[in-house]
């Protein structure tokens, strides 16, 4: 009884653990711009806006100025 409980937490260990990887592996090519107003108005495009890729393109130039 004790070896099943303990084989079915490995497993769910296991399991939550390939997800993990999973979303940090992948889920790391997403850019999102967040444009703030003085007015306190929020803005958010999207990676795939025309918008965003503009705005990420300087904003990679700028950090790997800064990095270099």
């Amino acid at each position: 009884m004790l070896r099943r409980l303990l084989a079915l937490i490995g497993l769910a260990g296991a399991a939550v653990a390939s997800v993990l990887a999973y979303r940090r592996r992948f889920g790391r090519g997403r850019g999102r711009v967040d444009v703030h107003f003085d007015d306190g108005s929020l803005v958010s495009y999207g990676s795939r806006s025309p918008v965003a890729q503009q705005l990420l393109s300087h904003a990679r130039d700028a950090l790997s100025a800064v990095r270099s």
